[in-house]
């Protein structure tokens, strides 16, 4: 399995990374983030904290960016994505998200 890295903007501030490996998924807080003015918190179920978040299985907030239904259809068929690859579709399609989060490529700006 490749390691797949995401930055995790909140308000266009780089707030975090999420990274996958064959272990599953970890979203940490950087300490930049967390040290600046009024940090928010990329999600209730992810409150500020130093301590890295795992799971195994991607975490349901940034799962719940990834579209649905026909739109998601057009994704896999455009991007060649198979619907389980949740990272992949995640790189891929949440870049400009309504609300406060936004997805990057880790290194992209």
């Amino acid at each position: 399995m490749t390691h797949r890295k995401a930055e995790i903007l909140v308000r266009g501030e780089v707030a975090g990374l999420l990274s996958e490996d064959e272990e599953g998924y970890t979203f940490v807080y950087s300490t930049h983030y967390l040290e600046s003015t009024n940090p928010v918190a990329a999600s209730l179920t992810l409150p500020l904290t130093e301590e890295p978040y795992r799971n195994r299985t991607m975490f349901p907030f940034f799962d719940g960016l990834i579209p649905e239904g026909w739109l998601l259809d057009i994704t896999i068929d455009v991007w060649k994505i198979d619907e389980r690859d949740r990272m992949g579709l995640l790189l891929a399609c949440c870049r400009d998200c309504i609300g406060a989060v936004s997805v990057l490529p880790a290194g992209e700006d």
